[in-house]
């Protein structure tokens, strides 16, 4: 198995970002304690689903004996919608620290965070083992971590979904096109949503599109560097997480 690179590809001149318009700012940290400089290439923007339907069904999930929160985002856009507070003997899972630490900030405090911090490491939580006739909320939006609902559902659980945001696909910026081809290899190009690189790539000019795959990966999960490599690219490493800092980890 590909691990992180080394401490050489500090010599890289960029790192691409395909976080969300308007989402890159702890890339830009990240890259910045390394020394390193952010394009900012991003296929969809955040839009809060701000409807009845879905205040109705973040209400329900909200008062599951169990609530899963899959992203910052859906944190941030659940409690946009409604107040977070926890309930008696209710317990709140995040997919990572971000999302736990989103969760805080909108009032949740005791949150449980896997080791792994993905979609297999939040179905291996002890609490999420054995949930057959147990109520669990899914806070989230279609498409992105669409493996943990089917998972649930097969434990059994009563699922309770709200789809709290959506991603509204954007077109590349052409300005960020034309600055990506002026500048030279090597690239990085950390990637936490494998649907965020297929989008990217079925936009990108060819020239651009082989570039990124002719970039350094580095993948915050082996199911995303299996996306990768699917999409062509050909030097794909595995970090320890999705988290920036764990994606440019090696780089710095």
């Amino acid at each position: 198995m590909n691990m992180l690179p080394s401490a050489s590809d500090a010599n890289a001149t960029l790192v691409v970002s395909l976080r969300p318009s308007g989402d890159h700012a702890a890339m830009r940290r990240a890259a910045g304690a390394c020394g390193l400089r952010v394009a900012a290439l991003s296929p969809w923007k955040i839009m809060v689903s701000d409807t009845a339907p879905t205040r109705a069904a973040l209400r329900a999930a909200c008062g599951a004996q169990i609530v899963i929160v899959t992203s910052p985002a859906a944190a941030r856009a659940a409690a946009r919608l409604t107040p977070l507070r926890p309930r008696r003997g209710q317990s709140w899972c995040a997919i990572g620290h971000g999302t736990a630490q989103a969760l805080r900030r909108a009032g949740i405090a005791r949150v449980e965070v896997p080791d792994r911090m993905d979609s297999e490491g939040l179905l291996a939580l002890p609490g999420l083992r054995e949930v057959r006739g147990t109520s669990v909320g899914l806070l989230t939006a279609p498409g992105g971590r669409d493996q943990i609902a089917p998972a649930l559902r097969r434990r059994g659980a009563e699922l309770l979904r709200a789809d709290v945001y959506e991603r509204v696909p954007l077109r590349l910026s052409t300005t960020m096109i034309a600055r990506l081809r002026a500048s030279p290899d090597p690239w990085l190009l950390p990637v936490s949503s494998g649907e965020a690189l297929q989008r990217v790539l079925a936009q990108a000019p060819p020239d651009l599109a082989r570039r990124l795959r002719d970039a350094r990966v580095l993948a915050a999960s082996a199911r995303i560097a299996e996306i990768a490599r699917a999409c062509g690219c050909r030097d794909v490493r595995i970090a320890p997480g999705p988290a920036p800092r764990q994606l440019l980890a090696a780089a710095c």
